[in-house]
């Protein structure tokens, strides 16, 4: 079993590490948030009081951060995860962050003798709470494999999508994907409520059909037919709109910067911007339906 320095355990790591000490692991875990970092300890991890303590001993270093800067603030300060871990340690980022971040934190890394993977998940604190989460993972493949026990124990689907920064290039396109997909989900539903149409009905045919999609098939934005979608509990989230915009605004970033035509993404990013800004950002992502009938926003 692995000696493990968790860095970051909200809503998304806090699960996460869980998971890994379910599995036989020691987790050492440390967050900012006294709250989180106190679940954690009561969930059986061993409290740290700063970064450097908590990757000291570790073997592996997993992290959950918001956003890239606080990567490039964990892993390159003086005290930092690259100045503090042993030698060996292997680092796995599972943040959601901007490909130019994770592809210069692991030339960092590399210049000190480590290994570096990024492995954002898909999922959501349901999956994270399961085990089920999807890991896109970037690095070398000897780091890849070396990983792949310990992303086991906290999802279902790994997938190795090539060098350093392509874990978050998959994320990115993936849920551009699928934030376009549930804007053209929710305008079919309200254009079937304009109609007459029932939307068990409309379900029943698109499910099946060529309308058939995740966003439809298993998160539908409209309660009834698929009883685990966030539409039957009021939109509470599994992946707020604020995390979409976020991840749009971070594929609209990529796409100026490599010259990529996307003006659906573009379309989508600005939808999830009114939305947000109407005070959705709590909410789940498939709420935006509400937007698109006029109801909110």
């Amino acid at each position: 079993m692995a000696r493990i320095g968790f860095i970051g355990v909200g809503k998304m790591g806090g699960p996460m590490a869980r998971n890994l000490m379910k599995a036989g692991h020691t987790v050492t875990a440390f967050d900012i948030a006294a709250p989180l970092l106190d679940a954690a300890i009561e969930a059986g991890a061993v409290r740290a009081a700063s970064v450097r303590e908590c990757v000291a001993d570790a073997e592996i270093v997993i992290t959950m951060l918001p956003a890239g800067h606080h990567v490039r603030d964990v892993y390159l300060a003086d005290e930092g995860v690259l100045k503090s871990a042993g030698a060996g340690a292997l680092l796995i980022d599972c943040s959601t962050i901007d490909v130019e971040t994770a592809r210069s934190v692991a030339a960092a890394a590399s210049e000190a003798g480590l290994e570096m993977l990024d492995a954002p998940v898909s999922g959501g604190v349901g999956g994270a709470e399961a085990g089920t989460l999807t890991f896109m993972v970037g690095g070398a493949e000897g780091a890849f494999e070396r990983a792949r026990p310990l992303l086991e124990a906290m999802g279902r689907n790994i997938v190795h999508c090539g060098g350093a920064g392509n874990g978050q290039c998959a994320k990115m396109c993936n849920n551009m994907i699928l934030a376009i997909s549930m804007i053209g989900v929710g305008e079919a539903f309200v254009l079937a409520e304009k109609l007459g149409l029932d939307h068990q009905k409309l379900f029943d045919v698109s499910s099946t059909a060529s309308g058939q999609c995740w966003a439809l098939n298993s998160y539908c934005p409209v309660p009834g037919p698929v009883p685990s979608s966030p539409a039957n509990r009021d939109y509470q989230a599994g992946f707020t709109a604020d995390m979409m915009l976020k991840d749009l605004r971070l594929a609209q970033n990529a796409a100026q910067s490599f010259g990529a035509s996307t003006p659906l993404g573009s379309v989508a990013q600005a939808l999830y911007a009114m939305y947000v800004n109407g005070g959705e950002g709590s909410t789940d992502f498939s709420g935006i339906i509400r937007m698109i009938r006029g109801e909110r926003s």
